[in-house]
């Protein structure tokens, strides 16, 4: 187990499964000590159990990310385990599938209320923690290349959020740059988690044609880039994406891939 986030305190959110898990896990490995933040309570213990059982250090928390109140209650969480907070990574959020016709305001509100609202809450509190401790830090948002850059019959209302994201992390990139807080997002494209285990083996083939490294990304990946993001060497980064999608969106169309 590496120490190169030894005594550092990381909070994940979304860390319950999926992507936020390998996260979680990954800065574990590094020698972070981890608040798993979900609102599923099972799944931040089983996250928080595996990466103890495998030596690293983490603390589940109960938190839903619409809600300021958790939010703030979260961050006291930290500040009592690990007394205080490094690295967010803003990862928690929900993408139900519905075209724009079916789409209500409570699927548009419902959506935007956790990934978008939910990532300001979580932004304003850990930063305001960062600047009491006088320190600097590091936030780390996971965007989306659907919104900012492609789009995708069913998500209307998750790439709004994505892209929200993105605007807001560009200001508050310049309102915490003299704090010495960096903020930097992820874009993740088509991950091997378990949202994809039911789509079929043709459904997965079809999108694997239209990557040009043709594979799919596993956790790990996006992952390793928080991990690069937060680290010492990208102290000079700030306001920016990167883009993790195994080259999906380069092609003009299918044509490129013949």
């Amino acid at each position: 187990m590496s120490q190169r986030f030894s005594e550092r305190s990381v909070v994940v959110t979304g860390a319950g499964k999926g992507i936020g898990r390998t996260i979680a896990r990954v800065f574990a490995h590094e020698g972070a000590r981890v608040l798993v933040v979900d609102r599923d309570a099972e799944a931040a213990a089983e996250t928080a159990r595996a990466i103890t059982e495998a030596g690293g250090h983490a603390v589940a928390c109960v938190t839903d990310v619409s809600q300021r109140a958790e939010v703030e209650a979260m961050v006291g969480e930290a500040m009592t385990h690990f007394g205080g907070i490094d690295v967010l990574v803003a990862n928690a959020g929900i993408f139900p599938s519905v075209s724009i016709e079916e789409m209500t305001e409570a699927d548009w509100d419902q959506v935007h209320e956790v990934n978008l609202k939910g990532a300001f809450f979580c932004v304003k509190a850990a930063a305001a923690q960062m600047r009491r401790q006088g320190s600097g830090g590091r936030i780390l948002l996971t965007s989306s290349i659907t919104g900012p850059i492609t789009g995708f019959p069913g998500w209307a209302h998750y790439g709004a959020t994505k892209a929200g994201m993105l605007g807001f992390m560009r200001t508050a990139a310049i309102e915490f740059a003299r704090t010495g807080i960096t903020i930097n997002a992820v874009l993740p494209g088509n991950i091997r988690t378990e949202g994809l285990t039911d789509v079929g083996a043709e459904y997965l083939r079809k999108m694997e044609a239209s990557i040009p490294l043709g594979y799919l990304g596993e956790p790990e990946d996006i992952a390793y880039a928080m991990l690069f993001l937060a680290s010492d060497e990208a102290r000079y980064i700030t306001g920016q994406t990167l883009v993790v999608d195994g080259g999906q969106t380069l092609p003009e169309s299918s044509l490129a891939l013949e």
